[in-house]
């Protein structure tokens, strides 16, 4: 890149010049033929205003001469007498004559120069000039310009009728007292004036008109330097381009910097892409884990009370007769079962009809006091060994759902006897009123949570691996809580300590 940077360096130069002489080219191609127009009839006053013109619009013209001449003839041949010579500069606008025919008599060396040259050129054209064709734009460049350092001359350039008389006149054919009038001018330049413009300066530090022999007496290896000689009456001068090598370093680094990003972000691009495939690898195989657990689980689930409920059957089928004790144990093992099996089923059911939501909520009042009552007792019946209590403060009755608040108990009530160590089975719920929500709080002494595992224990099929879940769990009791609270526009969160215990609180909308 900084290879190229410098190969610019040398290259565009050329754009930057071009852009610089413009209004020279202006002047040369457009302006100064402008004389022609008039045809020769330019009195000092007409060509006060067209000077006016020019050294008001290009700073670098110093001066004009304006040449009133015309062209007759001689005995002998043609004659160029110039009548009268004004000099137009900055500070004088109006002009100011410097020669006139009938007073001096004489041109003075500093300004016959251009009109001794002129009148030679006119003399050489009609020599060779073909009158049966226009004058062609190398013609024109060669007998009504003369272009040297510091300045320009035109003449204005003779119809066709006018050169056709100078012809004779130039041949000793045709005399008579009859003038031509004509215009020459010059126009004084000073390179210097030129403005400049840096219209690359990502690539120029500095650009400065010098003398075309000009060359620069600093030695810094890092300085680079270029240069581009100025065109026609600005031939010796140029303009002269440098810039240290720290500053074309910037450009380098401006150009590198969208090249850097690019290439970075393609690079994140596709990082990005494998982390989501990984990600969705991962994702996916943790379903597929949790999925092949759950299937496990839940055949161990239903496998289990199958497994009671045929034993029990063939004990029922292979004996000769029961006794009322057996009979009723058996009917005691085969119910007890069976009710399994259903609550699993119903769990599983209700679980996709609630994601689904192609269930309806049917409220009703529930009697906060009543309903906790016959819970608790259903629960100490089953475990005699759980101490189960309750405590409700500053509410009786609120509307909800009493099947899926039943199902939210059973599922956190059979958590903490589940997941407590023996002797320590205790569960103790509180409920009270908040602004305008019920707050429903279960508080366990069992083994509590792993903070690492907390984020996770409310996702469908994830299960704490520990020694109380090893067997008879699926994975869908609080994910089964989670979606049955938002189902009902409340919610659940839990804070546990490993050891200590766990507290999930339940929070519905208060609906009294």
């Amino acid at each position: 890149m900084q290879k190229i940077v410098e190969n610019e360096f040398v290259g565009k130069k050329v754009d930057v010049l071009e852009q610089n002489i413009a209004a020279y080219n202006d002047l040369f191609f457009n302006k100064i033929p402008e004389v022609s127009f008039y045809q020769g009839y330019l009195d000092s006053t007409a060509a006060a205003v067209y000077a006016d013109s020019i050294l008001t619009k290009f700073e670098f013209v110093r001066s004009i001469l304006f040449y009133d001449i015309y062209v007759g003839s001689t005995e002998t041949g043609l004659k160029v007498i110039p009548k009268t010579v004004y000099q137009f500069n900055k500070q004088n606008l109006k002009g100011e004559v410097l020669y006139r025919y009938a007073k001096h008599k004489k041109l003075n060396l500093r300004i016959a120069d251009d009109f001794n040259g002129m009148a030679s050129k006119l003399a050489n054209f009609l020599d060779i000039t073909d009158t049966s064709r226009s004058i062609n734009n190398d013609e024109i460049n060669k007998f009504f310009y003369t272009v040297i350092p510091e300045k320009i001359t035109y003449m204005s350039i003779p119809r066709k009728e006018d050169i056709k008389a100078y012809k004779k006149f130039v041949k000793g054919e045709m005399y008579n007292t009859s003038t031509y009038e004509h215009d020459i001018f010059t126009y004084h330049i000073d390179a210097n004036e030129l403005k400049l413009t840096n219209s690359r300066p990502e690539l120029y530090e500095n650009i400065e008109i010098k003398p075309l022999f000009y060359a620069s007496l600093d030695t810094d290896p890092d300085l680079l330097t270029t240069e581009s000689p100025l065109p026609g009456a600005l031939a010796t001068y140029k303009i002269y381009f440098s810039s240290h090598r720290n500053y074309l370093t910037k450009e380098v680094n401006k150009r590198f910097l969208p090249i850097a990003l690019m290439i970075s972000l393609g690079y994140l691009t596709l990082f990005v892409i494998g982390y989501l495939i990984y990600r969705n690898i991962s994702f996916n195989n943790r379903m597929f884990k949790l999925q092949y657990d759950f299937v496990n689980n839940l055949t161990h689930e239903f496998k289990t009370p199958v497994s009671v409920i045929k034993i029990a059957g063939n004990n029922i089928y292979s004996a000769k007769e029961l006794k009322e004790d057996a009979r009723k144990h058996y009917g005691k093992i085969l119910d007890e079962e069976a009710d399994k099996l259903n609550n699993l089923l119903n769990t599983l059911l209700s679980f996709t009809q609630i994601e689904n939501k192609s269930i309806k909520l049917k409220y009703e009042e529930v009697e906060l006091d009543e309903f906790c009552d016959k819970i608790i007792n259903s629960y100490k019946l089953k475990y005699p060994d759980f101490d189960l209590q309750y405590q409700i403060t500053a509410v009786s009755v609120f509307f909800t759902d009493r099947v899926l608040l039943g199902s939210v108990f059973q599922n956190l009530i059979d958590n903490a006897y589940k997941y407590s160590e023996i002797g320590k089975k205790s569960l103790k719920i509180t409920i009270f009123k908040q602004k305008k929500q019920i707050m429903f709080k279960f508080v366990d002494k069992g083994i509590g949570i792993p903070k690492k595992e907390l984020v996770n224990i409310f996702k469908k099929f994830y299960r704490v691996q520990s020694q109380y879940n090893q067997q008879g769990s699926v994975g869908l009791g609080l994910a089964f809580c989670k979606e049955l609270l938002n189902f009902m526009d409340g919610n659940i969160h839990v804070k546990s300590t490993e050891g200590k215990g766990s507290t999930f609180i339940v929070t519905l909308p208060y609906l009294g």
